[in-house]
């Protein structure tokens, strides 16, 4: 696991105690992609009860806001798919 996804992790984990978090680092696919600027880009599928009664668009800002300060060095995109543990039981 590289440092950016354990800051990742570390992050999610203590906002959301999650019963499930994957984080996959797809930064290979986007070698010399312009905007990047450094940053890695990320798959987390998160499955955590916090996100009860939220829609996707509060479930993203949720996690948007988790991981925020590394927005700006060590990601530079962000895939998420954030589900309570009822819908993953689906």
């Amino acid at each position: 696991m590289s440092d950016r996804e354990q800051m990742i992790r570390e992050r999610l984990e203590t906002v959301f105690s999650p019963t499930l978090l994957e984080i996959i680092d797809e930064s290979h696919k986007h070698a010399g992609h312009a905007g990047a600027r450094g940053g890695g880009h990320f798959v987390a599928h998160i499955v955590s009860d916090a996100f009860t009664g939220k829609s996707t668009i509060q479930r993203h800002r949720m996690v948007f806001d988790a991981v925020a300060e590394l927005m700006n060095t060590e990601i530079h995109a962000l895939n998420i798919k954030a589900e309570t543990t009822e819908e993953n039981d689906a």
